[in-house]
């Protein structure tokens, strides 16, 4: 059985030129390849869309078109990106085949092209086409009023681990009548990468790659992270695959690699798939440590044109009027987007002689600081003396004694020309 497997496809207002381009493509190529299932495992929106938001009549033609072919699979994804409820409008659609929307925990079955309720009990031969198990998002809010906050996202992912091995059984009774199967689901893979090559390892995972395994079915086909990755195993003689297809097309700066829809071919008894590219579009990041460099940029204008571009920079406080923001525009005129980011980093002052506003006296401030600094304070103590004690020009008669007899009295008001001899 061929299967075209999407995933996070991300329709949205900001986000409809890309998805469109992207799996309006994924779409035509998987029909003229002929596959006999579409599974879309989930994301298909980025947000709450109304019913008549153009990003969503996009996505609803987009389906129609696919389901004129086969018939698809939705599964619910990240409430966030998905509110609950918000799929089923789409899987009113009229088309040729029926879009089932999977929001459910629970197995469904393909028989003659029909989405039907799945009877574990009395499976024969050839009495279904596919057999689905299908795991949404689930909500832990939900867990949590029983188990605490604090503990939801670990008993989160035992809950599920118990729930997938629980399948094992069902999934594989059904290999043995020859019936392909499938486990669809969307989250995180302990030990998996995030599209920025990020790795996701912890104890709050949903999954793990012996988890999903555990359900026994020949392929499982995720959704969640937006990176193509892979995980396989031979069990008993039979090849098993777990895969992440990636988001369809490029939704933020900094993501690794291609974008792809994968084409599944399966049997009962072994999986493969090919990574189909998708149009996405090129994003490059032009960094800086300091003021973006106008000539490093005009040389890389001609790689630039059509991308989209970010310009990231890190600049000091004081030299951050001299980013020439207009003039980094001017250059990359021709690229479809500009995007310029900096970090401007304040000016901190702090204190670099410790202990020295615990001193009272001036005198002590002062040789503190000598001490600190490294600054020879032979005589300072005496010159310090004297500014607190004495005037002026009976500092300087005493500095300079050639000089007294050119100190005028405090009375006149002629400049001191003696002054410029200890004060050039």
């Amino acid at each position: 059985m061929k299967i075209a497997h999407m995933s996070d496809l991300h329709y949205s207002p900001i986000n409809l030129t890309e998805s469109d381009a992207c799996f309006g493509f994924a779409v035509e190529d998987a029909i003229r390849r002929d596959v006999q299932v579409a599974i879309i495992s989930g994301d298909s929106t980025d947000h709450l869309l109304h019913a008549h938001a153009p990003s969503l009549i996009v996505l609803a033609r987009r389906l129609k078109q696919l389901a004129d072919h086969c018939p698809v699979l939705m599964l619910q994804g990240t409430f966030s990106h998905e509110p609950v409820g918000m799929l089923q409008i789409l899987g009113l659609i009229g088309a040729k085949h029926q879009i089932m929307i999977a929001d459910k925990i629970g197995m469904v079955a393909l028989s003659q092209n029909l989405w039907v309720e799945f009877d574990p009990v009395n499976v024969q031969p050839g009495q279904y086409d596919l057999v689905v198990t299908c795991v949404p998002t689930v909500n832990k809010a939900e867990l949590a009023i029983l188990v605490g906050a604090e503990n939801a996202a670990v008993e989160m992912g035992n809950h599920l681990a118990a729930l997938l091995a629980s399948h094992g059984p069902i999934n594989g009774k059904l290999r043995e009548c020859g019936i392909p199967t499938v486990l669809v689901s969307h989250g995180t893979v302990d030990g998996s990468q995030t599209e920025h090559g990020v790795p996701m390892a912890g104890l709050d995972h949903e999954f793990t790659a012996g988890s999903l395994f555990s359900a026994n079915t020949d392929a499982v086909m995720l959704g969640h992270i937006h990176k193509l990755q892979f995980w396989e195993r031979d069990f008993q003689g039979i090849k098993q695959l777990i895969a992440y297809p990636g988001s369809i097309g490029r939704f933020h700066y900094g993501e690794d690699g291609e974008k792809h829809y994968l084409l599944w071919d399966l049997a009962p008894n072994g999986a493969g798939f090919e990574a189909i590219v998708t149009p996405s579009r090129r994003m490059i990041d032009l960094e800086f440590t300091g003021a973006p460099n106008l000539d490093e940029i005009a040389a890389v204008v001609a790689e630039c044109r059509g991308a989209y571009v970010r310009v990231r920079y890190q600049v000091d406080e004081e030299f951050a009027k001299t980013v020439d923001r207009n003039g980094i525009k001017e250059l990359l005129a021709s690229a479809a987007e500009v995007k310029i980011e900096g970090s401007v980093f304040s000016i901190q002052r702090q204190q670099r002689c410790p202990g020295i506003s615990t001193l009272n006296s001036i005198p002590d401030r002062f040789m503190k600081w000598a001490d600190t600094t490294d600054t020879p304070k032979d005589g300072l103590a005496e010159r310090i003396a004297m500014l607190e004690s004495m005037e002026p020009v009976d500092i300087v008669a005493k500095l300079l004694p050639e000089s007294k007899s050119r100190v005028p009295s405090p009375a006149s008001n002629a400049a001191p020309e003696c002054f410029a001899d200890v004060f050039p």
